[in-house]
C-alpha cells in the first residue's frame, strides 16, 4: 500500500517545507503513454517507474515522491492507437522546466525513467541541469530479456496491477535480438517490426516473476540513490 506521507501531492505546502528543509530527495517517475500490445495498458512504463519510486520511498524516508510525468518521446510506438507521443525536444523542456521550478524547493532531484525512448532527453535534461549547478541524478532500469511488452514486462505488470493486464491476449512478437532490430526500428519504428507492438513473447510471463524482477529493480534503485546521497541514520 502507497505511503501517503511519502507523496507530494498529498502534503500541504508548509509540510513540503519542512521535509525540504530536513534535505528531502523529490523523486519523479517518468513514463510514457504508449502501445504494449494487445495485452498490456498503456500506462505501462509509467506504473514501473511510479512502482519504482514508492519502493525507494518506502526504503529511504527522506524520499518524497512527485506526480508522475506519463508523457514522453514515444514516436516509435506512432500508428498504434491510444500513442501520445510529445516528441524529444519537449520530453527535455519539460524536465528541465521541471526541474528548474523543482530546484527552489528541493536540493536534490531524482528522475526515474522508465521508457527506453526518453533516455536522450532525459539524459540532456539532467546534463543541463547539472551544468546550472543542480543536484540531479537519473536512474533508468535496466533487464536482460524481451525489450517492449515482452515477458518482463507482463511480468511485471502481473504484479503490479493485473487487472490491467489481458493474457487472453498475449502473443508472440517479434523475437529477433534488439540488436538485430534496431536499424528497422530507427528507420521505420515498431511497426516496421512487428503488427502487434510486440517483441519478445510475453505468454509465459507470471505475477511471481514480476514481484521478483521489481524485488531487484528497487533494490539496484535503492543503491543507486545511496551512493549518491548516504540516508541519514538517526
Amino acid at each position: 500500500m502507497t505511503d501517503q506521507n511519502a507523496q507530494l501531492t498529498a502534503l500541504s505546502s508548509p509540510d513540503v517545507a519542512e521535509r525540504a528543509a530536513a534535505g528531502a530527495i523529490l523523486a519523479v517517475p517518468v513514463g510514457a503513454t504508449e502501445q504494449h500490445g494487445p495485452h498490456l495498458p498503456l500506462t505501462t512504463d509509467t506504473d514501473i517507474a511510479q512502482a519504482l519510486c514508492d519502493g525507494l520511498a518506502a526504503a529511504r524516508p527522506d524520499v518524497l515522491v512527485a506526480p508522475a510525468v506519463a508523457y514522453g518521446s514515444s514516436g516509435e510506438h506512432a500508428g498504434f492507437a491510444g500513442t501520445l507521443s510529445i516528441g524529444q525536444e519537449a520530453t527535455e523542456l519539460l524536465l528541465v522546466e521541471l526541474g528548474r521550478s523543482a530546484s527552489e524547493t528541493f536540493r536534490r532531484l531524482l528522475f526515474v525513467s522508465a521508457h527506453g525512448g526518453n533516455a536522450g532527453p532525459v539524459a540532456r535534461a539532467v546534463a543541463r541541469l547539472r551544468a546550472e549547478s543542480r543536484d540531479v541524478e537519473v536512474f533508468q532500469p535496466r533487464w536482460p530479456g524481451d525489450p517492449h511488452a515482452g515477458r518482463p514486462e507482463t511480468a511485471l505488470q502481473l504484479a503490479l496491477r493485473p487487472s490491467g493486464v489481458r493474457m487472453d491476449r498475449a502473443v508472440v512478437g517479434d523475437t529477433r535480438p534488439l540488436g538485430e532490430v534496431l536499424p528497422l526500428l530507427r528507420e521505420g519504428g515498431v511497426r516496421a517490426v512487428t503488427a502487434t507492438g510486440v517483441l519478445g513473447d510475453p505468454t509465459s510471463a507470471t505475477a511471481a516473476e514480476g514481484r521478483e524482477l521489481l524485488a531487484l529493480l528497487t533494490g539496484a534503485l535503492v543503491s543507486h540513490v545511496d551512493a549518491w546521497h548516504p540516508a541519514v541514520v538517526a
